[in-house]
């Protein structure tokens, strides 16, 4: 049987796995998939608490999570339009490469 614990474990490896790829990884598509991960990531805790609160019938943590579901398919959508951008300019992915972009 599952406790609320075990998915707060679970959620936080993969919270620090998405900020380790966002953090150290240079491509902006890979920091791009590091942060679904930690959206990913509240999402799950989100459901979980949802799940073993004190009234699972009301469908509060379902509304979290449908609006963070809502934001990051914004977000991937807006962040894969500027990668786009900026890799038609650049003709290349690395953040590190962006220096006209500083000021």
């Amino acid at each position: 049987m599952t406790t609320l614990q075990t998915y707060q474990l679970l959620a936080c490896a993969l919270f620090c796995i998405g900020l380790t790829g966002a953090l150290v990884r240079r491509n902006a598509i890979i920091i791009l998939i590091g942060i679904e991960m930690m959206l990913n990531a509240a999402n799950l805790n989100f459901i979980a608490s949802w799940r073993y609160g004190p009234n699972p019938e009301a469908l509060q943590g379902m509304i979290f999570v449908l609006f963070s579901i809502a934001v990051a398919g914004a977000e991937s959508a807006v962040g894969l339009a500027l990668i786009i951008a900026i890799y038609r300019y650049y003709r290349n992915t690395k953040v590190d490469q962006y220096h006209s972009m500083k000021e």
